[in-house]
């Protein structure tokens, strides 16, 4: 018989909701924008400015939270609410691109001098055959002359796309900026403060039972994404850069979000301690030196999912059009975010607690950064885009599911009383903020300049340096450092070699491994 945790099922369905509303938007955001006809750069350089922002604000409001503690669900559903409003007013951006219908003769289609990488899709109809070309304004070429079957025809008619004038300064554009960085914001904040919320509901001492509660949302990104990738391969369109494409994503997102405010509403939070002064709390916290390294991987675990997450999906498309592979390309999308999410991370997310438990938050991080560097290899030497499929399946779990369990657990198990919400701001902004934004202006110049290969072999070297580094750090110096958390809010330092949770009547001890 199923019994239900009716304390823990808002937090799960909160999760399930919430991520699943950003399962058919997030990962195609910068697709969205290339489609709006944004170039690379200036998408990575939004994408590095965004978490700026996020950098800013996470400790902000994680200090709201901890002082207005009366007003935890408010503050927190208000905040969810602009998120929701935010991406719904991405349905009303105008088309930034003129579909031309031009008749060309099929013979006097060349091969592409520039990188495909550098064009957009395009279609050359002959008779009843379709065949994917690219265009670059006015010219049209074809990656391959040799897949290209002009016997038959004399007369084609090319469907293409020539950008509006004064892009940049238009209103397509700014939209574009307000309505990405609004949304993506608040959405960031809302996630810190998810976890936030999640480890004072499950209380002191069970952060290992975190990824339990938060495979939920995995499972509902992971679902969301792959219906939306489906549902956008399907929509009718004459050209595939079409932004229409992109409509069901966003009514999938708003359609989940008003369910997850739902179940915000009815969540109960429970009384905390408060702290008497957080900013000096937090402050004697992070100036510990393993403190502070812990934040400096963090950064370093930010800037390797920022590869994956603002520049794979856009990979495996330049890689499709390279191959002339173009076919089923959203659905593909969805499919690797699906395989991401429904089998890696759920596994990781489910058995993060006891792998934390077997080798502790400090090897378990060393180890996080091994399996980046061979997950990013991998992608980087895949010979057609349909290869991703079984690399993110098994490779997901180990590296983002797990280190992101290590670093919000870590961090919720360091924290004063009184301060959760603060400090995991602090630890979500150098993870996914400042890593972000460093992460973001690096790839977005190699893709530019290189490609996606350079992007993710240059992410494999950072990430194996720094599980180098980072195991040095740890066996060295801060193995035997333990921290110990009392109800009195005091705190000491003292040797010990293991992992260990003490609880009594009297008293209740905290001990965790310094990372």
């Amino acid at each position: 018989m199923v019994k239900i945790n009716y304390k823990l099922f808002p937090v799960k369905a909160h999760y399930f909701f919430f991520l699943g509303a950003l399962g058919p938007i997030q990962p195609f955001l910068p697709i969205f924008g290339k489609h709006l006809g944004v170039s690379e750069v200036v998408i990575g350089t939004i994408n590095a400015s965004i978490p700026v922002l996020f950098f800013a604000l996470k400790p902000v409001f994680g200090f709201i939270l901890d002082y207005f503690q009366e007003k935890r669900k408010f503050v927190f559903m208000s905040l969810l609410s602009l998120m929701t409003v935010s991406f719904f007013l991405m349905i009303f951006i105008p088309e930034s691109k003129d579909i031309t219908h031009t008749e060309v003769n099929c013979t006097n289609i060349t091969s592409c001098e520039k990188s495909v990488y550098q064009l957009w899709n395009a279609q050359l109809v002959c008779g009843n055959s379709t065949h994917e070309i690219f265009s670059d304004e006015d010219t049209l070429c074809v990656s391959n002359k040799r897949s290209l079957n002009c016997t038959n025809y004399e007369s084609c008619t090319a469907i293409h796309a020539k950008m509006k004038s004064g892009f940049y300064t238009g209103v397509t554009f700014w939209s574009f900026v307000i309505t990405i960085s609004i949304g993506s914001i608040f959405c960031n904040i809302c996630n810190s403060l998810t976890d936030a919320i999640c480890f004072e509901v499950l209380g002191e001492g069970n952060e290992m039972k975190y990824g339990q509660q938060r495979v939920w949302g995995t499972i509902g990104f992971g679902m969301l994404c792959l219906i939306g990738g489906f549902f956008m391969n399907n929509v009718d369109n004459t050209v595939m850069y079409s932004i229409k494409d992109f409509y069901p994503a966003m009514y999938l997102c708003c359609f989940f979000m008003i369910i997850d405010l739902l179940f915000c509403y009815k969540l109960k939070l429970p009384p905390i301690q408060k702290s008497e002064n957080i900013v000096l709390d937090v402050w004697n916290l992070v100036k510990q030196p393993h403190i502070a390294t812990f934040l400096g991987f963090a950064v370093l675990a930010g800037m390797g999912d920022s590869a994956i997450i603002f520049y794979l999906l856009w990979y495996i498309e330049d890689l499709a059009k390279e191959m002339g592979q173009l076919e089923n390309m959203k659905l593909l999308q969805g499919l690797t975010v699906a395989a991401e999410t429904l089998i890696g991370e759920v596994v990781s997310f489910y058995l993060s607690g006891k792998i934390l438990r077997k080798i502790g938050y400090g090897h378990c991080l060393s180890l996080c950064f091994v399996f980046y560097a061979i997950r990013f290899a991998l992608i980087a030497m895949i010979p057609s885009p349909w290869w991703i499929l079984p690399i993110e399946l098994l490779m997901q779990g180990p590296t983002y599911a797990l280190c992101y369990t290590t670093i919000v657990a870590y961090a919720s198990a360091i924290s004063p009383p009184g301060t959760t919400a603060t400090v995991q701001g602090i630890a979500a902004g150098m993870d996914d903020a400042f890593g972000f934004v460093i992460g973001n202006l690096l790839w977005s110049a190699l893709y530019k300049w290189y490609g996606g290969k350079v992007v993710f072999m240059s992410a494999a070297g950072l990430a194996l340096a720094s599980s180098i580094v980072h195991c040095f750090l740890y066996t060295t110096f801060f193995r035997n450092t333990v921290q110990i958390k009392k109800k009195d809010n005091s705190k000491i330092y003292e040797p010990a070699n293991t992992e260990e949770i003490i609880e009594s009547d009297e008293k209740r001890e905290v001990r965790a491994e310094i990372i």
